[in-house]
């Protein structure tokens, strides 16, 4: 799925919550906990990384496109 940034960047697990990938804040900090998110193709356990324009995040089976427009 793609994600549009409106803004510099978004913390991870926000970016989880508002793409649906899980169904609260709260799940989507246990999810980056137990190693489940990776991030361009790392394994990201800082819940308050700053995703920006051009990653990519998956959980399982789905993948995130950070996409948008260059301010």
């Amino acid at each position: 799925m793609k994600f549009e940034l409106e803004e510099d960047f978004i913390e991870l697990f926000k970016l989880l919550k508002v793409t649906g990938v899980a169904e609260s804040g709260g799940q989507a900090k246990m999810l980056i906990e137990e190693g489940a998110v990776k991030r361009n193709g790392e394994v990201e356990l800082r819940k308050r990384a700053k995703i920006v324009l051009g990653e990519r995040i998956e959980v399982g089976d789905k993948v995130i496109e950070v996409d948008g427009v260059l301010k």
